[in-house]
């Protein structure tokens, strides 16, 4: 077994780049083909979860959690705010996400 090239951080980094890249990608490309778009998503997600790193949280909420599918606030998912909650309703597999709204402490 060969050692990796690269020292594990400086591995993360690239993959958080290419992440980004493909997530600006698939912003691009939604309009044209939303297929396109769902494969680099789950690329982007490959490429996280070979190097154990974790996709940033403004990126993580751009798709959903059960079909993998890229989410376009008004074309094929609904944000809401209800009871402290963010909800994500993704049109395509018609589940939802919940994420809880952080208070602010007095």
């Amino acid at each position: 077994m060969s050692k990796p090239l690269l020292s594990k951080q400086k591995q993360k980094e690239i993959a958080l780049q290419r992440i980004i890249i493909l997530f600006q990608q698939a912003e691009d490309v939604f309009q044209k083909n939303k297929a396109l778009a769902n494969r680099y998503v789950s690329l982007a997600r490959k490429i996280a979860m070979k190097v154990h790193a974790q996709i940033p949280r403004e990126l993580k909420r751009r798709f959903c959690k059960h079909c993998y599918a890229y989410l376009k606030p008004g074309v094929n998912a609904r944000i809401r705010t209800r009871e402290g909650k963010v909800i994500i309703s993704c049109f395509e597999c018609k589940k939802f996400t919940r994420i809880q709204i952080k208070r602010k402490s007095a």
